[in-house]
C-alpha cells in the first residue's frame, strides 16, 4: 500500500492545512475502542463497539461466527471503522473505509495475536487456532467439556480515512485509491 492522497475539504471547519497522515494513523492505531458499521442482508445497517488493532497498515478485530457483524460480513465486506471522542471542541474522530477480508493464515494470525496482546494486555491473550482464527480473548466460564467458540479475524486495509478535527474544526481525507 502506497502513501494516501492527502487534502483538507476547506468546506467543513476552520483549519488551515489538513492533518498529516501519520498522526491520523496514530490515532487510530491508539484508540481503546472501536465502533463497526456493517450491513444486514435487509439493508439495515449494523453499528457495533469492539477492540482492534492496527497491524502492517491494516485494521484488524475479530468476532463469533454466530454475531451479527460476522453474518453480515459475509454477505457484504464493506465496513466503516469510527473511533474517536464524543466532544464537540476537542480531539479528533477518524473514519476508516475498506472492505473486510478474513484472515487465515497462521503466520498472520501469530501477528496479528501479538498485536493484541501487546496492546490490551493478558485479558485478551488470544491464541491461534489450526482452523484459522482465534480462540481465547478473555472468555471465562468455559467448561472444561466444552469447545471453545472459534473467533474469525478479519483485516480491512484502508481505502479512504476521514480526520475530523475538533480545534479547529476540519475535514481532512486521506484517500488511497
Amino acid at each position: 500500500m502506497s502513501e494516501p492522497t492527502t487534502h483538507l475539504d476547506a468546506r467543513y471547519g476552520d483549519a488551515t492545512a489538513p492533518l498529516p497522515w501519520a498522526r491520523t494513523q496514530q490515532l487510530f492505531a491508539t484508540a481503546e475502542l472501536y465502533w463497526l458499521s456493517t450491513v444486514r442482508r435487509d439493508g439495515r445497517p449494523h453499528v457495533t463497539p469492539l477492540i482492534g488493532v492496527w497491524h502492517d497498515r491494516s485494521f484488524y478485530f475479530c468476532t463469533g461466527q454466530e454475531e451479527q457483524k460476522c453474518r453480515n460480513l459475509l454477505d457484504d465486506p464493506g465496513v466503516s471503522v469510527t473511533t474517536g471522542s464524543n466532544t464537540w471542541s476537542s480531539g479528533t474522530d477518524v473514519v476508516l473505509e475498506g472492505s473486510a477480508a478474513q484472515v487465515t493464515d497462521q503466520y498472520e494470525l501469530a501477528e496479528v495475536s501479538a498485536a493484541y496482546l501487546a496492546k490490551y494486555g493478558e485479558d485478551w491473550r488470544f491464541e491461534v487456532h489450526d482452523e484459522g482464527g482465534f480462540v481465547g480473548g478473555g472468555r471465562e466460564g468455559i467448561e472444561e467439556d466444552e469447545t471453545e467458540p472459534l473467533a474469525l479475524v478479519f483485516r480491512v486495509p484502508p481505502e479512504k480515512v476521514i480526520a475530523f478535527t475538533k480545534d479547529p474544526h476540519g475535514q481532512t481525507t486521506h484517500d488511497f485509491a
